[in-house]
């Protein structure tokens, strides 16, 4: 399934669970908990997903294969930004440009 990494698809998803592979053989669970608002531009668009995951694990920055069951499987990269006691949390931030 080919997976539409869009601001609207991430809100209809947002509170679920998301299998991310976190080593060759090791996945981790990541929760989508939040999508920023969307901000148009004429020639681009932006937004950010935050995700929250264990205080067991932590994920360094780069690029992740995520696979959802609604969204499939796609990568992304993203970036520890802050940790507390439910968990690490981590950003991905959405910068393109519009058709």
């Amino acid at each position: 399934m080919e997976a539409s990494l869009t601001h609207e698809e991430f809100t209809k998803n947002a509170n679920t669970k998301f299998q991310v592979q976190a080593g060759e053989n090791n996945h981790v669970e990541l929760e989508l908990t939040g999508v920023s608002e969307l901000k148009v531009y004429p020639q681009q668009e932006e937004f950010a997903l935050e995700f929250r995951g264990p205080s067991n694990m932590f994920l360094g920055q780069g690029v992740r294969s995520f696979m959802h069951d609604q969204m499939g499987q796609f990568e992304l990269f993203i970036v520890p930004v802050k940790q507390d006691e439910q968990g690490f949390y981590y950003e991905a931030v959405f910068n393109r440009l519009r058709e």
